[in-house]
């Protein structure tokens, strides 16, 4: 939630820039396409990094790194996360490996988000028990963000940020 808002503008910036010189370059001059595409890199590259995409993805190779995985998927060596045969790969649900986790989702996919609260504290913070079901965190949540919102006569910034911080504690 405490994405940099200069970086986004930046980003959009240099995204009308690309824009610009690649249509002129299809209307007028060619070589402006080769101008244009270190602002697009440039836009791609602010843009990733503004939402976090840029950090998680840092995140899951160093992961990887670490304990030795080995990337499937298209562009992974073996094809599309090709497996022995008779044997399902991890996460389908049919074998060994991680399947559906909490609410349908997969568990290892994309890297935990370091919100810099425990999950006790994520509990402390939206007022429940820690053994609050998911539709008990998202109530107390909206509950919790409609006191504290920045746009209320009584709201608080800091406040509302943890909040943030710890709904998606409990919620990855």
């Amino acid at each position: 939630m405490d994405r940099d808002r200069l970086l986004l503008g930046l980003a959009a910036v240099f995204a009308g820039v690309t824009v610009v010189l690649t249509v002129s370059a299809l209307a007028y001059q060619p070589f402006l396409l080769f101008l244009s595409l270190p602002f697009a890199a440039t836009t791609y590259l602010m843009w990733s990094h503004a939402t976090g995409r840029l950090a998680e993805r840092t995140r899951r190779r160093a992961r990887r790194a670490s304990t030795g995985e080995r990337r499937s998927g298209p562009g992974a060596p073996g094809g599309f996360g090709a497996t022995a045969r008779g044997t399902a790969g991890p996460g389908s649900g049919s074998g060994p490996g991680p399947g559906p986790g909490p609410g349908g989702r997969r568990a290892g996919v994309g890297a935990p988000r370091d919100t810099g609260q425990t999950r006790r504290e994520a509990y402390e913070t939206l007022g429940l028990d820690p053994d609050a079901d998911d539709d008990a965190v998202r109530r107390a949540y909206r509950a919790k963000v409609k006191e504290v919102h920045p746009d209320t006569e009584d709201g608080d910034e800091d406040a509302f940020k943890r909040v943030n911080r710890a709904y998606e504690t409990l919620t990855d």
